[in-house]
């Protein structure tokens, strides 16, 4: 966890929402998925320059409000087009009720 930030309080996100973090350049989704998982994605949909936090979270997925492509919050993969080209994902650490996020670090899947 050395170069992860902290984030929030976990009690801070809610169940099936996602919130946008900016950490130097580095956009990113934070997602609290329906079984309490947190998930940190690239905020930015491979088809278009649109926030993925302001779409929909449903199970294991974010979907872009815009054209609907849906990403996998566990490895960053679209799951429907128009989005063919996957948005990196972060490792997240909870920590004394805390979320922390390290934004230099993808994880490779």
């Amino acid at each position: 966890m050395s170069n992860a930030i902290r984030i929030c309080a976990l009690d801070e996100l809610g169940q099936d929402e996602a919130l946008k973090v900016d950490i130097g350049d580095v956009s990113m989704a934070i997602v609290k998925d329906g079984a309490g998982t947190v998930h940190a994605i690239g905020d930015v949909c491979t088809h278009g320059d649109i926030s993925l936090s302001e779409g929909f979270v449903e199970g294991e997925t974010l979907e872009c409000w815009a054209h609907g492509s849906k990403f996998s919050l566990l490895t960053g993969k679209p799951l429907s087009l128009p989005a063919y080209e996957p948005v990196p994902v972060y490792q997240v650490t909870i920590q004394d009720g805390d979320v922390y996020v390290d934004p230099t670090q993808t994880i490779a899947v």
